[in-house]
């Protein structure tokens, strides 16, 4: 409802009086929060402008300086790097004194603040020319905010400190060479997961908690290889998969099965993780590799990505276990398995070029189980996915397989035509159960 039109509704039918209406008035006021539904789309929008504000109040002060930088005096740069820094604590101490139940000032003075740190290390770094590359500008800075997200309760500052570990994790832990600073990605992100928690508990519908489960998962995903380095790249895939396939039993949990798909960062990621890869090793290079390194159980044994899986597997068994307790068969999902099959293929692997074969035959069973999935619930978009996996697959095996171009597009063809009839009759049936 809207406060401002539905109050002197509420007075005239005699629901309320009206000091109960002056009350109402004074505690949105006072308060500064959005009133429901109709003012909540402002106050959102409110929101997202503020922290687009700060960003480019701090962009432009930076620009300012920059402009006149190698006129001033040593004195005066150092003034002007720390400037930016405590106009934004001093954001940050009036919005918690006087406005700490406006999410808009303290995200937008956040987020200043935020923005405030890294220019001020930078430029200090530069006048006095204090060595350093950037992985250790983005530890220095990531360090130093995070902070910012517990003390002002700020969601934006905790998924700009999660892009930075990201980002530190991206260009440290996919180095051919190690990076010793990369080990500094888990504490980093453990220690901004309690913020998470506390949001999620606050707000689990949120469109900020939203954000959280696209970023946290993602972190996690990409942080897996910092703990891979200087291992098999054969034997790395057995982590990914479980990783993917980890997310995704996480996704169909009791905390995450009722939220829009939007927001279900860890379902989507694991399905389109655990596919992916899949489709990465339907060709037969991976198999080829793997049997030309003659691995032994002992040499496994040896890497540490074997123990990281063991973990990953353990978790997975376990949530895997709980999900076959607490639902029917019909509820299951085709994909929910695919890690457990996965190690029996690549054991195969390691004595066999069959597993090529079944890998393709897996991903085709994922297709066809969405298609009927699809089917079963009258959902185009999963009956749709299907069916796109099955021409993705059908796609892919003409590229490494002698076919004619006349036969493979005589297949497209059909691949298409079975799109569009399968659509139709989507369609009629829903149109027919009204």
């Amino acid at each position: 409802m809207s406060i401002n039109k539905d109050i002197p509704e509420l007075l005239n039918a005699g629901v309320i009086s009206e000091q109960t209406a002056d009350k109402i008035r004074g505690y949105y006021k006072s308060k500064d929060i959005a009133p429901p539904k109709t003012s909540a789309l402002n106050y959102r929008l409110m929101v997202v402008f503020g922290i687009l504000g700060a960003i480019l109040i701090g962009l432009g002060i930076i620009l300012i300086i920059a402009h006149n930088w190698d006129e001033l005096s040593r004195g005066t740069k150092t003034c002007l790097a720390f400037l930016p820094l405590l106009a934004g604590q001093g954001l940050c101490l009036y919005t918690l004194l006087k406005k700490e139940n406006s999410m808009a000032w303290i995200e937008s003075s956040s987020t200043f603040l935020f923005f405030a740190v890294g220019a001020c290390i930078a430029l200090v770094s530069q006048v006095y020319n204090i060595s350093g590359d950037g992985t250790s500008f983005i530890l220095a800075w990531v360090l130093l905010c995070l902070p910012i997200m517990y003390v002002m309760k700020s969601s934006t500052a905790s998924l700009l400190c999660l892009i930075g570990i990201t980002y530190f994790m991206s260009i440290t832990g996919y180095k051919k060479s190690p990076d010793p600073k990369t080990y500094f990605f888990w504490p980093l992100l453990f220690a901004a997961i309690p913020y998470y928690y506390m949001l999620y508990k606050r707000s689990p519908f949120g469109n900020f908690t939203g954000l959280h489960n696209w970023f946290v998962p993602l972190s996690l995903f990409l942080g897996l290889n910092s703990l891979l380095l200087n291992n098999s790249d054969n034997i790395i895939a057995i982590a990914y998969v479980g990783i993917a396939g980890l997310l995704y039993m996480i996704g169909n949990t009791p905390a995450f099965k009722d939220l829009k798909i939007r927001n279900n960062g860890p379902l989507v990621l694991g399905s389109l993780g655990t596919i992916i890869i899949l489709f990465t090793l339907s060709f037969d290079d991976f198999w080829k590799s793997l049997l030309r390194n003659n691995y032994e159980l002992n040499e496994l044994m040896s890497e540490q990505t074997f123990y990281i899986t063991i973990i990953i597997g353990i978790l997975y068994l376990a949530l895997f276990i709980y999900q076959i307790r607490k639902r029917s068969l019909k509820e299951r999902h085709a994909i929910e398995p695919m890690f457990l099959f996965f190690i029996i293929i690549f054991i195969i692997g390691l004595y066999s070029n069959v597993s090529v074969i079944l890998i393709n035959i897996l991903i085709l069973f994922i297709g066809v189980m969405t298609v009927r999935e699809g089917a079963q619930k009258d959902h185009l978009g999963i009956l749709n996915y299907g069916l796109f996996l099955i021409c993705v697959l059908i796609s892919c095996r003409f590229f490494d397989t002698d076919i004619s171009f006349v036969l493979r597009g005589v297949l497209f063809v059909l691949i298409g035509l079975g799109f569009l009839l399968t659509n139709y009759w989507m369609v009629k049936i829903k149109r027919k159960n009204g």
